[in-house]
């Protein structure tokens, strides 16, 4: 069976999804939708598809899925209206940005019995399924820390900034679900303290650009998340997992995985240096488990739950910073 897809929104994102979706052989790209038209004909072009309008594609008949990598003010009501137009929805995080709208859209997508799935495309990176995987086996026996480091190489534009949602919401939503994903032990208490060092005006803006957050859960098991929108050495994206019977961690990736040794030292090749390509397998396995789940191959592995899960532990975090406490939630 070949699921068609329609992406809407063919931005940096958008063409992430489309080449994932094109690359898969159980889907089919069947058009493209963006409200800048000349971004959507050239996307269309490069794959050979149609474009086309939301409303043109909500009603196709021969459109079964959607893929929504459109701006985050548009999630909500974009998801809504492909729910009731009866087609299996995947949506770039997060769903939006008020937790309210949220459990909004989340009963409409109920109420239609469609396919939905968020894009929390970290849990499908290989590194890191492996790192779950031997929690899950055991190896390192009951998880009591772990340790999220997550550090941009530099600001995202400044006028991006007011529109994100906060660092919280935009950045560390990633890490939160991370978090979860790992322990599977609901959190209790998030504390965190942020601030404005990288550039001051981000702070004018109402943002932070450096972060440290600590989760905790009912049994004590405890997550440390860091921060930063500054990483002069390269995309930093590390996990550590400690238990009673070990400890796993997963490491930087690099394009190249060697090491030089000479009179110099040991050296070795530079991080990626974007999400991009730092998380290019993750973003096509992501894509493949939406299409699988939309055959009915496997279940839903990131539920709307989730995605709202990850948005309350962002506002925790936000009030935490705000009234300087830790916040039971």
């Amino acid at each position: 069976m070949t699921t068609r897809i329609a992406l809407l929104g063919a931005g940096r994102i958008g063409q992430v999804h489309a080449r994932a979706i094109a690359s898969n052989p159980s889907a089919r790209l069947v058009a493209v939708a963006d409200a800048m038209p000349a971004a959507a004909e050239k996307l269309a072009a490069d794959y050979g598809v149609e474009t086309a309008t939301i409303g043109e594609i909500a009603a196709n008949d021969d459109v079964d899925a959607v893929a929504i990598c459109t701006p985050t003010d548009t999630h909500a009501d974009l998801i809504e209206q492909f729910a009731r137009a009866g087609k299996a929805v995947f949506c770039e995080k997060p769903i939006a940005l008020d937790i309210e709208r949220v459990r909004q859209c989340l009963d409409v997508v109920d109420q239609s019995g469609v396919l939905f799935m968020v894009g929390f495309n970290r849990r499908f990176d290989p590194h890191f399924r492996a790192l779950k995987a031997a929690i899950d086996e055991g190896r390192i026996g009951t998880v009591e820390q772990v340790a999220i480091t997550s550090r941009d190489p530099g600001l995202p534009p400044r006028e991006y900034i007011p529109s994100s949602g906060g660092l919280f919401r935009d950045m560390t939503i990633h890490d939160f679900d991370m978090a979860r994903f790992l322990v599977g032990e609901p959190f209790i208490r998030v504390m965190a303290t942020a601030s404005a060092l990288v550039d001051p005006t981000i702070r004018e803006l109402g943002d932070y650009d450096t972060a440290t957050i600590i989760l905790v859960t009912a049994s004590g098991r405890q997550v440390s998340i860091s921060n930063s929108r500054r990483a002069s050495y390269g995309y930093d994206q590390r996990i550590e997992v400690t238990g009673d019977l070990g400890m796993i961690a997963a490491e930087n990736q690099r394009p190249a995985s060697i090491e030089l040794a000479n009179a110099d030292g040991f050296t070795r090749p530079p991080l990626y240096d974007f999400f991009m390509s730092r998380y290019v397998d993750a973003y096509r396995d992501e894509i493949g488990s939406f299409i699988a789940a939309a055959t009915g191959a496997r279940p839903v592995e990131v539920s709307g739950a989730d995605g709202l899960a990850a948005l309350e532990l962002a506002q925790a975090a936000e009030r935490s910073v705000r009234e300087n406490r830790m916040i039971d939630l």
